[in-house]
């Protein structure tokens, strides 16, 4: 059979489809061979190849539960690349943690139990091998300086910690736009020491190994170039 034919390996919904880190997690998972169900408000800003495997779906509130459903029915796992464009929208209209609330609880209803979700290494704790300049005025500048967005995440991140999926959350540094490289580092439970950026493609890689190891199962990992 043609592996356009063949049974998907997974069939997957991804939230923040359009977004850099969302649009990497379309394009490697069907790839590998997955069904993909991208969420977007926008299909037009997709920018990715129509597919047998790929449904768009068009979904304006993401906190609108019942709106949810029908992209959650009969999938595998979830993937959110949900992220604020910048610090003011965070602040003046918070999109991660209210959508991933309702997801979550969509989710629940409709007995998808997998989720994997992008955050932010500054959301997580400091690494003590980083030295006093890193920990004690890098860090507490980028925090202060992009308090609104980091906050919007760390609700994310509560949420799903209260939430009876069976999760991953994915930190990363600075986004950058290189290929996916495959030899990232990678800590379960910590920041990775030194790690100052990384590509899209690999938190997106990231994002999709998850989903079949089972030692990232309720924690949070970090990875970095």
């Amino acid at each position: 059979m043609d592996a356009l034919e063949r049974e998907p390996a997974m069939k997957l919904t991804v939230f923040g489809a359009t977004g850099g880190v969302g649009r990497e997690v379309v394009r490697q998972a069907l790839d590998a061979g997955h069904a993909v169900t991208a969420v977007v408000r926008d299909p037009a800003r997709l920018g990715v190849p129509a597919h047998k495997r790929l449904e768009v779906a068009v979904v304006r509130d993401l906190t609108d539960e019942d709106a949810l459903l029908p992209v959650l029915a009969g999938r595998s796992a979830v993937i959110s690349a949900l992220g604020s464009a910048s610090n003011k929208q965070a602040r003046l209209s918070p999109v991660t943690g209210p959508a991933l609330r309702a997801i979550v609880s969509a989710m629940d209803r409709a007995g998808v139990g997998r989720l994997a979700a992008v955050s932010a290494a500054p959301v997580g704790p400091d690494v003590e091998s980083d030295g006093f300049i890193a920990r004690r005025v890098f860090l507490p500048l980028l925090r202060r300086a992009l308090r609104d967005l980091y906050a919007d995440l760390a609700v994310m991140e509560a949420t799903i910690r209260a939430s009876g999926t069976e999760w991953t959350v994915i930190r990363p540094p600075r986004l950058l736009d290189k290929p996916r490289s495959g030899t990232y580092r990678r800590v379960i439970g910590a920041n990775v020491p030194d790690g100052r950026t990384i590509s899209r493609a690999d938190v997106a890689d990231a994002l999709l190994t998850s989903l079949t190891d089972p030692s990232t199962a309720g924690r949070a990992v970090g990875v970095a170039a």
